[in-house]
């Protein structure tokens, strides 16, 4: 790691005064409010927070959007309107070097739909598949007792898998059912979660800070749907500090 990359950190920690009150801060480089890895990770790095509040962490987010797509966005994901900076363009991204995405020069539709085809994404249709097939390896998402509603007319109840597939693992359709409720959410809200679909392709980044705000983990998504290094279990890189 070099030290201006160490000294770019330091400096946004500073200039968004990203303080907090535990030892460790994961700061998370979203891309646009409305992309789906912005939806996912967020919802997933709520849940570790109700389920580890004992944790010494603080959690920062960074994404592309407006104060109407922030409200609705933290309303959503349930995460903190405090800890998420929006921003107009993807400044910061390149001040990172996180990647923006595919760019063939016919504009961030053409760009994102070809990422989603797999095209300079190569994680993509393995991980779309996976939320169809289902995956032994990763945890559920549902328990029985959640109530599921797509669209205002599908509602359902987390039982549902539980009846078809059993427990214990990420279930056939699950995960491609929750990633469909996010969408709904974005359609909705289309305008408010979508500042400029120029920036659709962005990427983003994630890096967990120590003590002293010295990163001691970094990870470059470079695929839609590749938030993570692991999506089998994408906060993989925090269960040591839940050791501490």
């Amino acid at each position: 790691m070099t030290d201006k990359f160490q000294n770019d950190i330091n400096n946004l920690v500073e200039e968004l005064n990203f303080k907090g009150a535990g030892d460790f801060k994961l700061i998370v480089l979203l891309g646009l409010l409305g992309d789906f890895d912005s939806f996912e990770y967020t919802i997933n790095l709520k849940n570790f927070i109700d389920n580890h509040q004992d944790i010494n962490l603080d959690i920062f987010a960074i994404a592309i959007g407006n104060q109407n797509g922030k409200q609705k966005f933290c309303k959503f994901t349930g995460f903190r309107e405090e800890n998420l900076i929006v921003v107009s363009d993807n400044q910061i991204h390149n001040n990172l070097k996180a990647s923006e995405g595919l760019d063939i020069g016919l504009g961030g539709w053409i760009n994102m739909l070809l990422m989603l085809s797999g095209i300079n994404s190569f994680k993509t249709i393995k991980e779309v598949i996976r939320g169809y097939t289902g995956d032994r390896k990763a945890k559920q998402i549902y328990s029985e007792f959640d109530k599921i509603d797509i669209f205002k007319f599908l509602k359902f109840s987390g039982n549902s898998f539980k009846q078809v597939f059993g427990d214990g693992y990420l279930r056939p359709f699950e995960l491609a059912t929750f990633r469909l409720n996010n969408m709904n959410e974005i359609i909705q809200n289309w305008g408010d979660y979508i500042l400029n679909a120029k920036y659709l392709p962005q990427r983003g980044a994630s890096f967990l800070l120590n003590d002293k705000d010295q990163v001691i983990y970094k990870f470059f998504s470079s695929d839609v749907l590749g938030y993570s290094s692991n999506m089998r279990d994408p906060l993989e890189f925090l269960s040591d500090l839940i050791k501490k």
